[in-house]
């Protein structure tokens, strides 16, 4: 049992002490937005507002976070991701107090896309930071312990948002979120300043190449995509077919969703840690983890047995689990040639557009077809996301193979032209 824990916490070793300093402040800024999970019910318990009303600040919400991540790309390049973050976390923290005092529905759509859009500014700058902070073996690792701070984040800030609510109402929890992010905001001018803090591997491109010319990462976004798309289906339709199909209580479709945080804790460090050890590729790993999740939703449709649904989750969360953090790695390492702050903000705008249209198409295909066509639609376009991976697998192989090409090219013209150079010496002699 020692020897396990001991191997289970080397995994963490070699990571720089400013990325878990980043992690710890990305744990205090994800447990602190609890508003987040009780929105819904605050619109309509506290202010009664209609589903359909409810449904357009929803959209607000993800629109303000596709505008902000692509802001807080641009302003990451032009200022640096230092600048961005601190603003970010000050702003959202002061603009959450803000928003308690919105109480009609234009104003919440209007305070809403504005919170989420200066809020969702930090994320590719984060990622920025993290990449500067992370020696280059290191980062999917990186990468991997930012998800955990995130995913501690999330278990942690409902729950201590819903003994909020309780206590001191809904006001008391758009008090605590903005406290908690000032909070944050202190603690990363205190151990980040730049002052204080050195970048381990800062990349200074002096001529980016564009983005919107590198083929690859449009493939791999459009792969991420469907992926985000399908992903969210188990955060929004797949609850209601734990209730509706298997007839599951709240608390156990707690513990099933909670397996997911479980097992990410334990598991997801150590796997990626093996994985980066392999000879496997990112692309390779990419399309394994889309592979899992495709089969996650294929079992739903040939047994009605209820503990396939335990199978399912373990299924959809080891997919997560391998393709979140290498499609991040693959990302910084293509932003590597251009803007990261652009490409980062890409790969997260990925997920945002799909946390847009995911829940809806989902719970509209359910509405329509029913859950058990849905989930084959679901596998339809898993293969979509497979099809692209795979695309992507050969597109990077190709320039591989072109990239040795030129240096073996490079190498007989230098061979040539040493062989001249001896031929002219000898005939001097």
């Amino acid at each position: 049992m020692k020897t396990l824990f001991t191997n289970y916490f080397n995994t963490f070793k070699g990571l720089s002490t400013e990325v878990w300093w980043l992690a710890l402040i990305t744990l205090i800024n994800r447990a602190g937005t609890m508003v987040i999970p009780f929105l819904s019910l605050y619109l309509t318990d506290d202010l009664g507002f209609s589903l359909s009303k409810v449904a357009w600040v929803m959209t607000a919400f993800g629109l303000g976070s596709v505008v902000g991540t692509w802001i807080g790309g641009k302003l990451t390049d032009r200022i640096g991701y230092y600048k961005v973050m601190v603003r970010s976390l000050l702003s959202t923290g002061i603009l959450f107090v803000i928003l308690q005092y919105l109480q009609t529905f234009t104003s919440l759509c209007i305070g809403i896309f504005l919170v989420m859009a200066v809020a969702d500014t930090f994320r590719p700058a984060m990622f920025v930071a993290m990449s500067a902070y992370s020696k280059p073996e290191n980062k999917t690792r990186s990468v991997t312990l930012i998800r955990l701070a995130i995913n501690l984040g999330f278990s942690a800030g409902p729950a201590v948002g819903g003994l909020i609510i309780t206590t001191l109402g809904y006001g008391g929890l758009f008090w605590v979120d903005g406290i908690t992010c000032i909070l944050a905001t202190i603690l990363l001018m205190l151990v980040l300043n730049p002052k204080v803090s050195k970048p381990i591997d800062e990349v200074i491109v002096k001529e980016p190449k564009s983005i919107y010319k590198d083929k690859p990462f449009w493939i791999f976004f459009a792969a991420m995509l469907l992926f985000g798309i399908i992903f969210m289906q188990f955060f929004s339709t797949m609850p209601l077919y734990y209730k509706d199909v298997h007839s599951l209580t709240e608390l156990e479709i707690g513990l099933l969703l909670g397996f997911n945080g479980m097992v990410i804790f334990i598991l997801e460090m150590p796997l990626i840690k093996w994985l980066e050890n392999s000879r496997y590729t990112k692309a390779g790993l990419m399309l394994f983890g889309a592979i899992l999740l495709g089969l996650s939703f294929l079992v739903l449709t040939i047994s009605p047995w209820v503990g396939i649904l335990v199978v399912s989750m373990l299924f959809m969360t080891v997919g997560e689990m391998i393709t979140f953090p290498f499609s991040n790695a693959f990302a910084l390492e293509r932003a590597k040639g251009g803007n990261q702050g652009e490409y980062m903000a890409m790969y997260v705008m990925a997920f945002s557009i799909a946390h847009i249209f995911g829940h809806n198409a989902g719970l509209q295909l359910v509405n329509y077809t029913g859950f058990d066509n849905t989930w084959r639609i679901m596998c339809i376009l898993t293969v979509f996301s497979i099809l692209l991976l795979f695309v992507l697998k050969l597109n990077l192989n190709k320039a591989d193979i072109k990239d040795f090409e030129e240096l073996k090219d490079t190498e007989n013209d230098l061979s040539s032209k040493e062989i001249i150079f001896t031929s002219d010496l000898e005939e001097n002699r």
